[in-house]
């Protein structure tokens, strides 16, 4: 038999190679690949190469991903657990750091934290918050939490107890919401950082008002929302960028005045910035937000900051969703 020559066979193993690096590309991204790049347009794409970790777990859009093994019971209705300990910087809309314990008296200047409080009361779920680290030192615990929320923590907000509490608990079934910055939260934290969906926060340009497009109308937490609506945030830039997830809305870059180059010169991320997303995650489900700096943003029922109608749904859903209340991530 005649064999090949090197130089077709050569050919032939870069042809092959391409091909693999392609669909892996496209598997952990979420979108389209090409030769070019990972999407047809590369050069819109904004910030390349931004890291493809692997955190050892199984995680992705995959139901087989999660874990049910029990440890929720609805017939005891919808409980969820509202964490804001802040070991960094300090949003105002958390308002004035809470005291120990579970429950603690909040004040008008803590509007984030009430207003999920009031957001449970107007849909039927139980709402604790705390600020406590040692309120998450107990996977058994937190088992009495259909999903834990983290409201704009900051920095290493839980010590090794909760660190482990918290990995059983998302392990044994359990839902978590991250949002706004909670992605700058447990930076040298591996696991976290896949949690959030293999994503972190870098820097933000000026908060701004933009446009969320509305990218996957098919989850419950965006199939309320029209396909583009105003909002102003800080418009995260993140490192790395989000992988195995499902994007489910983006804000158009195009609609930033006053740019996307963020504070350390991140320099956006072109036509594809994500702003939520889902997730199964090492047994557990995780629903993702970077939305949620302003305080009128999950206040205002007046119609006088655009976009909170919007933002609160989408918020809704994606708690009730991580919770098991709502279909999830599909």
């Amino acid at each position: 038999m005649r064999r090949p020559s090197s130089r077709l066979a050569t050919a032939t193993a870069a042809a092959l190679g391409t091909a693999a690096v392609l669909v892996t590309t496209s598997l952990l991204t979420g979108v389209p690949a090409t030769a070019g790049g990972p999407l047809a347009k590369a050069k819109d794409r904004g910030a390349q190469e931004l890291g493809d970790p692997d955190y050892g777990v199984c995680r992705g859009t995959d139901p087989r991903c999660y874990h049910d093994w029990g440890n929720f019971d609805a017939s005891k209705g919808y409980r969820i657990l509202v964490y804001s300990r802040t070991a960094g910087p300090r949003h105002a809309n958390l308002g004035p750091a809470l005291p120990p314990g579970m429950n603690p008296a909040l004040g008008d200047a803590n509007a984030a934290q009430k207003a999920l409080v009031e957001m449970g009361r107007k849909n039927g779920f139980s709402v604790d918050w705390t600020e406590d680290v040692a309120q998450l030192a107990s996977p058994a615990r937190l088992f009495g939490y259909n999903a834990v929320v983290f409201l704009s923590t900051s920095r290493d907000t839980l010590d090794d107890a909760a660190q482990t509490s918290l990995r059983q608990y998302i392990r044994g079934g359990g839902g978590f919401v991250g949002v706004h910055n909670a992605f700058g939260t447990e930076y040298n934290w591996p696991w976290y950082e896949g949690l959030l969906g293999g994503a972190n926060f870098y820097d933000h340009p000026r908060e701004q008002p933009g446009t969320v497009q509305t990218v996957d109308r098919k989850d419950v937490s965006t199939s309320g929302l029209p396909n583009r609506w105003a909002f102003t945030d800080e418009w995260y830039n993140l490192v790395p960028f989000p992988s195995r997830v499902r994007f489910l809305a983006t804000v158009d870059e195009g609609t930033l005045t006053q740019g996307i180059a963020g504070n350390m010169n991140h320099p956006g991320h072109g036509s594809l910035h994500p702003v939520a997303w889902c997730q199964y995650y090492d047994g557990g489900r995780a629903w993702l937000t970077t939305l949620g700096h302003d305080a009128k943003a999950f206040t205002d029922d007046g119609g006088s900051f655009a976009g909170a109608k919007e933002f609160q749904s989408l918020l809704l859903n994606g708690i009730e969703s991580a919770m098991g209340k709502k279909p999830f991530c599909r």
